[in-house]
């Protein structure tokens, strides 16, 4: 069974790191896992994008570990990740988040 190629946009690059940080000044380390964390969810994309219920016009996955949700959408075998983002946020805030990204 052939992989698919997962690709993180600049944006969600930074939503990325912002969490990175944040969870970095809750507690020493935690930034890290959360890293990690996300990078096992996102490779699972490789296998299981577009399986996801769609919100925005992005699929949308959930994070296993954190209350995170990666949104991207599939461009032939390519799975481009627009946003990843704090399922805390306000939905009004998210929505106008997810809305601007462009693929």
């Amino acid at each position: 069974m052939k992989g698919r190629e997962v690709i993180v946009s600049d944006e969600a690059f930074h939503d990325l790191e912002a969490a990175r940080s944040f969870y970095d000044s809750r507690e020493n380390g935690l930034g890290e896992y959360f890293i990690d964390s996300m990078i096992a969810d996102l490779d699972s994309l490789i296998f299981f994008a577009g399986i996801h219920v769609k919100e925005y016009g992005y699929y949308k996955m959930h994070s296993k570990r954190f209350p995170y949700a990666m949104y991207y959408d599939l461009i032939g075998e390519l799975v481009l990740v627009v946003a990843i983002l704090d399922m805390r946020r306000n939905p009004t805030w998210l929505a106008e988040q997810i809305k601007s990204r462009k693929p």
